[in-house]
């Protein structure tokens, strides 16, 4: 029997667990009770679809088939909330729940729904028959998208936690529950569920049902009244335009943030996580074109990824207004991506999209995501920005689908060399079948640059070359143009490193790339204020960029600040959760705090920053054969020599300082370029050899 409602199947669908149904058969039994009490409840008779033998098993494919798919078009969806209904590896919760969820976010009516009193309520009508522990009540309730408002079947004794029986005393269950009372309560949600359906068109707006027939000459009264009416607001609005200015108040400002999560793959294809991921990506970069809008990058977000959070939690922890969710699946030439905008604070959807296109139109559905968010906010697009929002960046998707490969390893490790390589073979898969594509050619120089210890190794070279390109493709790129920044820097050409920062900033303000990597050489120039000032902007809308933080931290340490430079530099371990690097050693040098080097076991991955550390160390404490062994093993370790100098600074050696930092030199090496702000050469600066060296690096003293 089909549902009361035209275009819908069933009014009702039963989804649960088979192992809750084994037994005393406890779903079947509230199912025959819910029917009976349906009966006295409704005039016409309500369908609802129970399939006594559902299939526990998740299938293959991850996707609902048609015939369930029909079912699952229903008014009101009553999953019986269990312990092991809350499995996210169980057909019943991918293949119905979820299913069902998705699927009603985008049917005409939506997934919640107006009623009596001005009250909103949800069309999943939870039934729970467990108490559930703390991480499956937020996986339940991440699904929702709010509270989990279920009507309670629950038992409870001390010590017992089981689904309520009908002939279970009320007096005796600690939850003080009748059976008979809860099935009342269920059929009268639905019934306020379905009224409220009713009296809801297709448009989501609340149809009156207090419509009452007018006489012609009433018409004409009210007519003529609303007429006066308006042209004396009219006069008042004008007057108080001219005559009182803050008697207009614009409307409520919307708060304009907000955060992209990580997408999540609708098929079981692990090896096509990266283009869920590039449609997150890209998305999320179209959304910061728009100036009005504050939006929290990537690696703010990662941490969310497969997270069980409430929408209302993460958007406190982040501090946007808005979330944006989605999933995205290709299957031959098509694709299909499913958007979802929640109001954080709120947990309600206010707003929902599905598209259904051809892989090749994957931009224009890119770019439309954009534009509808940012329409639903409210913000302002210029021009400008609805041209960068509407560019495409190559016609040749086979290009792009490389990129996006290349992308998805770039940023799943930094500096990690199988990563790396990975990266880079797809980026140069990408070129090959699009020269012109800029992005490719942006993101191999950064792949090419991590592996370059010094300005002349070769691959410092192809960094170099690539860089070029990249910005002659696009001189527009505020990313490639800080990118060279960074290649001119390292080659120790400082006034054309500043000029192309410069123009990076101008070009593109709120790129958190370019912002900190402008603080970063502005750190090594010595103009602290600069440099804290943009690294902390960086890191506004990117809060936990482990990059960002660790370039503060540098700010704060080659500013004097070393209390502040602590402070951020534990974030970064608390959020990296790895070594924390040289700083960690120079700040306690720095600080003269020699013995926590000595006694302290350190990190794996800092076991040559310790040793450059523990070199000082013997160095300051005359243990000269000690200290140079060190040297020598870190040399050995192709450790830049600029460190082995940095030892050296702690001994009685001034000859070996301008040795190795004159060997450092010759080989171009990065760090070299920190050589003006490290507290560690400070007494050197006035000498003539160092004031020398300084020349011929042409650093702006």
């Amino acid at each position: 029997m089909p549902s009361i409602i035209e275009g819908y199947n069933y009014d009702i669908f039963i989804s649960y667990r088979q192992k809750d149904n084994k037994g005393d058969r406890w779903v079947s039994e509230f199912v025959e009770a819910l029917k009976t009490e349906l009966e006295s409840t409704f005039k016409e008779e309500i369908s609802v679809y129970f399939d006594i033998n559902p299939h526990d098993g998740l299938l293959e494919t991850h996707d609902v088939d048609a015939s369930l798919k029909d079912k699952l078009k229903c008014l009101v969806f009553i999953p019986i909330i269990s312990r092991t209904y809350c499995d996210t590896k169980s057909f019943a919760w991918e293949n119905e729940f979820k299913a069902f969820i998705n699927q009603t976010s985008n049917d005409p009516y939506g997934l919640k729904i107006n009623v009596s009193g001005g009250n909103v309520t949800n069309r999943v009508l939870p039934v729970q028959i467990h108490e559930l522990n703390a991480e499956d009540k937020k996986l339940v309730e991440s699904e929702l998208g709010g509270h989990l408002r279920g009507i309670e079947f629950i038992y409870k004794e001390s010590g017992v936690n089981r689904p309520l029986a009908p002939n279970d005393d009320e007096k005796k269950n600690l939850n003080g529950l009748k059976y008979k009372n809860q099935i009342n309560k269920v059929a009268n949600a639905i019934n306020e569920i379905i009224d409220g359906i009713k009296n809801t068109d297709r448009s989501g707006k609340v149809i009156s049902d207090k419509i009452t027939e007018e006489k012609p000459s009433e018409k004409i009264y009210h007519r003529t009244k609303i007429i006066t009416g308006a042209l004396i607001i009219l006069a008042l609005i004008v007057a108080g335009y001219f005559m009182v200015p803050k008697l207009i108040r614009p409307q409520e400002q919307l708060d304009k943030s907000i955060a992209v999560l990580p997408f999540k793959l609708l098929s079981d294809e692990p090896d096509k996580q990266y283009l869920a991921d590039g449609m997150m990506d890209a998305i999320t970069l179209y959304l910061s074109r728009i100036k009005d809008l504050r939006v929290i990058t990537r690696t703010s977000v990662e941490q969310y990824r497969g997270s069980t959070k409430a929408p209302h939690v993460i958007g406190k922890e982040l501090d946007v207004e808005y979330l944006l969710e989605g999933s995205f699946q290709k299957f031959g030439d098509n694709v299909r991506l499913i958007v979802q905008l929640i109001k954080a604070n709120e947990e309600s959807h206010a707003w929902a999209n599905e598209y259904n296109r051809n892989w090749k139109d994957i931009f224009s559905v890119q770019s439309e995501v954009a534009q509808a968010i940012a329409g639903e906010l409210h913000t302002i697009i210029t021009p400008q920005e609805k041209i960068l929002i509407e560019k495409i960046p190559t016609s040749n998707m086979e290009a792009y689908d490389a990129f996006l490969k290349g992308y998805f390893f770039y940023e799943k490790l930094d500096s990690v060399e199988v990563e790396n390589k990975k990266a880079t073979f797809w980026f140069k898969e990408s070129i090959k079948l699009d020269s012109a594509f800029s992005l490719p050619w942006t993101y191999l120089s950064m792949c090419y640059w991590r592996l370059a210890s010094t300005s002349l190794a070769p691959e410092f070279k192809e960094a170099e070359n690539a860089a070029e390109r990249a910005l002659a493709l696009d001189p527009t790129s505020g990313t490639a143009i800080v990118n060279m920044a960074t290649i001119l820097d390292n080659q120790y050409d400082f006034e054309g490193a500043e000029e192309k920062t410069r123009l990076a900033m101008k070009i593109d303000p709120d790129n958190q790339y370019v912002l900190r990597n402008a603080g970063r050489f502005y750190t090594l120039l010595g103009r602290k204020d600069e440099s804290i000032t943009l690294c902390n902007l960086a890191l506004k809308n990117d809060p936990n960029n482990s990059t960002a933080l660790y370039y503060l931290a540098l700010a704060y340490f080659y500013s004097g600040n070393f209390k502040e430079a602590w402070t951020i530099l534990n974030k970064y371990y608390a959020l990296e959760n790895k070594g924390l690097g040289t700083l960690y050693y120079q700040l306690l040098l720095a600080e003269g705090n020699l013995d926590r080097i000595i006694n302290e076991p350190g990190f794996e991955e800092d076991y040559n920053a310790r040793n450059i550390g523990l070199a000082a160390v013997n160095f300051r404490l005359e243990h000269k054969n000690v200290a140079e062994k060190i040297c020598n093993d870190l040399k050995e370790k192709n450790i830049p020599f600029y460190w082995i100098a940095f030892a050296y600074t702690y001994g009685d050696e001034p000859e070996k300082v301008y040795e190795y930092l004159e060997r450092s030199y010759a080989l171009r090496e990065k760090q070299l370029t920190y050589l003006g702000v490290e507290p560690a050469f400070k007494k050197f600066r006035n000498e003539p050899r160092m004031k020398i060296l300084f020349q011929k690096m042409k650093f702006p003293v």
